[in-house]
């Protein structure tokens, strides 16, 4: 139901992952007996968690730790892995900057070109490695790399930018990129991002993709919604667009997962998250804590480095512990920043879930919210990763 804000405007109410609650179920079941995995294209995971396409999170190595651990890390093919053959030297550079200087040498470093050679060479090192070549470009970088990383073995692409829709009015002189067939030229899978409503959630279904993102600004490390005032809760993103995936499987047969992308850190986020409807989460500060991590303790958002209006920044999220201690533990912490598998299946056994499908199906309260989802920062400084 509309509220009125004045007597020009309405609107719905929308709500954050802090803003609700999992109801226990009439029977429990062992954890043990919980199951977790999930398929995105041809490619079956034992983890419903990927790592963000941001440089402070992924690199080659990353990337094939994850993969190694039953989950997936995604490399941004125009970040700083591709626009430097060595990038060890640069990342110390963004890790070292005072935060005044921070912007300028960001915007600095990114005007570095990316180099075609590197994309390759890149997804050819986590092939090799045995990892899963997962790439991450917006719509122009899909257009101008998308064959070369196809050329290159990859395995999952997706295309991301702070919203994506199949319907886009631009200057005669601006070609922009047909996402239909974009997926149907790709010989493996592309997944399309970033959405927060069931209409383009369906619209990206029906162009092909084989998974929708959805989040517009709710990280800790994007400022999106406070420069462009643009975003949906998560709970009700998640809610929209997984709505969208049911309409589109009775229509199609088709089963399109629903990859929630942004303002998680805790295992609790991540319950939550697919008790609305998602298949899987995308995250990045939490992996910015690693120990493996490429950010050295500092994670930045994707849209930092833009030379006209940048929309990130850069937060100290510190170093708590190994991949696999945040993936699969043992925690070390009690805050729900370890363990993500355990909490999920915890909480899959508490419910009464044993799989995600099930998960997706739980009852689900509006809890009185002592933080909102609006304010992601000052939730990660509590957790001790904000500064």
């Amino acid at each position: 139901m509309d509220i009125q804000i004045g007597r020009g405007k309405a609107a719905r109410r929308a709500y954050g992952i802090d803003e609700i609650a999992l109801v226990p179920g009439q029977q429990t079941i062992d954890p043990a007996l919980a199951e977790t995995r999930w398929s995105i294209g041809n490619i079956e995971r034992d983890i419903p968690i990927i790592a963000s396409a941001m440089d402070g999170v992924v690199d080659v190595d990353v990337a094939v730790k994850l993969s190694q651990l039953g989950a997936l890390g995604v490399l941004n093919l125009e970040g700083i892995q591709t626009r430097y053959e060595d990038p060890k030297p640069i990342l110390e550079k963004i890790a070292a900057v005072d935060k005044h200087e921070f912007v300028p040498l960001m915007q600095h470093l990114y005007a570095e070109p990316v180099k075609p050679e590197l994309v390759k060479q890149r997804i050819q090192e986590i092939k090799q490695a045995g990892g899963i070549a997962a790439v991450s470009s917006t719509p122009a970088g899909a257009s101008r790399f998308g064959a070369i990383a196809a050329e290159a073995g990859v395995d999952l692409f997706f295309v991301q930018a702070t919203v994506v829709s199949t319907s886009h009015l631009s200057p005669d002189s601006i070609q922009p990129l047909n996402l239909a067939e974009f997926c149907q030229s790709m010989p493996v899978p592309v997944i399309l991002g970033n959405c927060v409503t069931y209409e383009v959630a369906l619209q990206l279904m029906k162009a092909g993709t084989a998974a929708v993102l959805v989040g517009i600004g709710p990280g800790a490390a994007c400022t999106s919604r406070g420069v462009l005032g643009v975003g949906v809760p998560q709970a009700t993103a998640v809610a929209d667009c997984a709505a969208a995936r049911a309409d589109y499987f009775n229509e199609t047969g088709r089963y399109i997962p629903v990859i929630a992308d942004g303002g998680l850190v805790t295992g609790g986020d991540i319950c939550k998250c697919i008790a609305c409807g998602a298949d899987a989460v995308m995250i990045g500060s939490p992996f910015a804590r690693a120990a493996e991590a490429p950010g050295s303790g500092y994670h930045w958002g994707m849209a930092t480095p833009s030379p006209v209006l940048p929309r990130g920044t850069r937060i100290r999220v510190g170093t708590t512990g190994t991949l696999e201690e945040i993936l699969l533990g043992p925690a070390r912490l009690d805050d729900g920043t370890h363990n993500f598998v355990g909490a999920l299946k915890s909480s899959m056994g508490t419910l009464g879930a044993k799989t995600i499908r099930d998960m997706q199906q739980v009852e689900v309260v509006i809890a009185p919210a002592l933080l909102t989802e609006g304010k992601v920062y000052q939730k990660a400084q509590q957790l001790g990763m904000g500064k």
